[in-house]
């Protein structure tokens, strides 16, 4: 995702992190202590191979949705580092989260990020790890540093067609999934990974327990309301799309965010508007508040079945991005569907 379009907030019931940041003295692998497996991990990363002779103990997490998996892993101890936050922490890291040095809101550079000494680095985007990111993978391995990249950003996409990258493959939740498995890995807390990995799950069984969507048909709007960013088919809105068999108006572009006007939106005349509520200010209508204002204003968006329904649902950046919180998006786009009475 670009860095121009990086934010979006919400709140999140969570109590399978709280127990995955308060676990640790009953595991075998990964006390309380900070004691670890102390295996060298070898991961297939993004087309790289990506080695770590022992768990990090000094790692910089360049993007939240990276730095939230570490969080819920237990893992502020282990960290030097955070930066780029698009969001408030997700609820129920805060304190953990406050262990941990924030060394720039966006971007860092790469020599502030050298300064925090890092022994790993992390990312959810390619171009975070990229040429015009904070530097690439390669000039961090030159240095000793292992990178890793989310592989929900590269696998089955192209991100050198320009904007956020097109999906040649519709993003699947087993990629978050993945991420969160290789990150436990890295560390050695697998089991810590595992009860992650299935408490996602657990949360998106109930979510979705009963529901019917396959008549509605929703349209995500992330950012800007003079050129607007709406969600393409396959990425994470899609995942949550599919899971709860609704459609996305805009399914026939596999464009990450697509630019699109507003007479085309209007025509599409979605039963559902998911929106981001976004807390940084670099673009026009961030906030949801201001994206409704706009809306419900706007000659060309005003009479949309949507607007003049209310039908609004609000999420966070980091749901509406390939992580761990997409399941937050997943809870709150049935629960809002339900209350429309469109739930089946």
């Amino acid at each position: 995702m670009p860095v121009a379009r990086l934010a979006r907030p919400a709140a999140l019931a969570l109590s399978g992190v709280l127990l995955l940041t308060a676990c640790g003295s009953g595991d075998s692998e990964d006390s309380a202590s900070g004691t670890d497996s102390g295996a060298a991990v070898t991961l297939d990363n993004c087309g790289q191979t990506v080695r770590v002779e022992s768990p990090p103990k000094r790692a910089v997490s360049l993007n939240q949705g990276t730095t939230e998996i570490m969080l819920s892993l237990g893992l502020a101890d282990r960290m030097a580092g955070t930066a780029t936050w698009t969001d408030p922490v997700m609820k129920g890291l805060e304190k953990a989260n406050a262990k941990v040095k924030r060394i720039a809101d966006n971007n860092p550079s790469f020599e502030r990020v050298l300064d925090a000494d890092p022994d790993f680095v992390a990312a959810s985007f390619v171009s975070t790890l990229g040429k015009g990111g904070v530097a690439t993978r390669e000039q961090f391995e030159k240095l000793g540093v292992p990178a890793y990249v989310s592989p929900s950003d590269c696998v089955g996409k192209d991100n050198a067609s320009g904007g956020d990258g097109a999906r040649t493959k519709a993003l699947g939740i087993d990629a978050i999934y993945g991420e969160v498995r290789d990150l436990a890995e890295v560390f050695g807390v697998e089991e810590r990974g595992e009860r992650l990995v299935a408490d996602l799950k657990q949360r998106t069984k109930k979510a979705t327990s009963g529901i019917d969507a396959s008549d509605v048909t929703l349209l995500y709007w992330f950012a800007n309301s003079d050129s607007p960013y709406m969600a393409g088919c396959c990425g994470a809105p899609g995942v949550i799309t599919r899971t709860l068999g609704a459609k996305n108006v805009f399914d026939d572009t596999h464009e990450e965010w697509p630019q699109i006007n507003w007479e085309t939106v209007a025509d599409r005349d979605p039963d559902v508007l998911v929106i981001g509520d976004l807390t940084r200010k670099s673009q026009t209508a961030e906030s949801a508040k201001k994206k409704i204002e706009f809306l419900e204003s706007d000659p060309v968006t005003k009479n949309m079945t949507a607007v003049k329904k209310k039908r609004y649902v609000l999420l966070s950046g980091q749901a509406m991005n390939p992580t761990i919180r997409t399941v937050e998006g997943v809870e709150q786009v049935a629960s809002a569907l339900r209350e429309f009475g469109l739930a089946g």
